[in-house]
C-alpha cells in the first residue's frame, strides 16, 4: 500500500494523480526526507525543516539542487491542489544508485496520527529498544530498521520506542526525540547521538526563555527510575507526556515543568501560524 494520500502528489514540480504514486519510487537508491506538519494551511517551522534537510545532504555527501524558496513553493502548491489545510506532508529527494546529484523531488501528503486529548492528559506508554540508527544526524529512509522497531511497538501495544545505544545510554525515540525531567532540570541526549529534531530545537529554545535549565547529557537506561517524568517531542506528537517506560510508571502528565513546556510550545505554534 502506497504511503501517499489525498488526490495529488508532486514530482519535480509536476502534479500527478495519487494513483500513480508507488512507494518504490522513493525506496530505491538513497532518499533524504522531511515530514512537515500543516496547521491552518501553514507548513509549521518550514525554514527549520529545510535547514535540516540541507544538513542531511551535506552529511551524506549528496547535493540538493532546489533552493529553499523552490521547495517552499512546491509545498504550498501541494496544499492548494489538494485543498487540505491540516495534515502531514512528506518531501523526499531520491538519489538513484551511484548518483549524488540529479535527484527526483517528491512531495505528498501522508497519513498522520495525532495524540488524542486523553493521551495528552494521562500520557502514553513506551518501551526501551536496544538499537541505533546509522548516522543519526541525517534523516535518511531506512526501511529495515523502521520495520524492526515498528514490530516491537505493535507487539507491546505502546506509542513509541526509546532507543538505547550500545553503551546503554538513552538516545532518542524511533521517530521522535526524548526529554527527561529531574528536579528543575530538563535533560536530553547530546546532539551528536540523535536526529536534530525541529520540535527538540524549539523546546530547548523555549526552556531557556522560560528560565528552565536544559542540559544535553547521557542518561544510562537503568537510571530512568530516578527521573520525575519524561516526554516525547516531534512533528505529530508535539509535546507528549510519557506515563510508562516498560514497567516503570511516571506521573509525567501532571509534572509542572512538562505542563509549562507543553503550554509554551502550543502558544509558539499559534504565534508561528498567525505570522505565516
Amino acid at each position: 500500500m502506497a504511503e501517499g494520500i489525498n488526490s495529488f502528489f508532486i514530482i519535480n514540480n509536476e502534479e500527478k494523480n495519487i494513483e500513480a504514486f508507488d512507494d518504490s519510487l522513493v525506496l530505491s537508491g538513497k532518499s533524504l526526507y522531511e515530514v512537515i506538519r500543516v496547521i491552518n494551511g501553514v507548513p509549521l517551522f518550514l525554514e527549520n525543516h529545510l535547514e535540516r534537510l540541507y544538513n542531511s545532504a551535506e552529511i551524506t555527501n549528496l547535493k540538493i539542487e532546489y533552493s529553499l524558496e523552490d521547495i517552499k513553493a512546491v509545498i504550498i502548491k501541494l496544499i492548494k491542489v489538494n485543498k487540505v489545510n491540516e495534515g502531514n506532508i512528506k518531501i523526499v529527494f531520491n538519489f538513484k544508485e551511484n548518483h549524488k546529484e540529479n535527484s527526483d523531488f517528491y512531495a505528498y501528503f501522508v497519513k498522520h496520527s495525532y495524540p488524542s486529548t486523553e493521551q495528552y492528559k494521562v500520557g502514553v506508554p513506551v518501551i526501551l529498544y536496544h538499537g541505533e540508527r546509522i548516522n543519526p544526524n541525517a534523516k535518511v529512509i531506512n526501511t529495515d530498521f523502521r520495520s524492526r522497531v515498528d514490530a516491537e511497538i505493535a507487539k507491546n501495544n505502546v506509542y513509541e520506542a526509546i532507543l538505547v545505544d550500545r553503551d546503554g545510554n538513552i538516545t532518542e525515540g524511533s521517530k521522535s526525540n526524548i526529554f527527561m525531567v529531574k528536579g528543575n532540570q530538563v535533560i536530553t541526549a547530546p546532539l551528536e547521538a540523535v536526529l536534530p529534531g525541529i520540535t527538540r530545537e524549539v523546546i530547548m529554545s523555549l526552556c531557556r526563555e522560560l528560565g528552565i535549565e536544559v542540559r544535553e547529557e547521557k542518561i544510562y537506561f537503568e537510571n530512568i527510575k530516578e527521573l520525575e517524568g519524561l516526554f516525547i517531542s516531534g512533528t505529530s506528537p508535539k509535546v507528549l507526556p510519557i506515563c510508562k517506560v516498560d514497567n516503570i510508571e511516571f506521573n509525567s502528565s501532571t509534572n509542572k515543568t512538562i505542563l509549562t513546556i507543553m503550554e509554551a510550545y502550543n502558544k509558539n505554534i499559534e504565534k508561528y501560524t498567525l505570522e505565516n
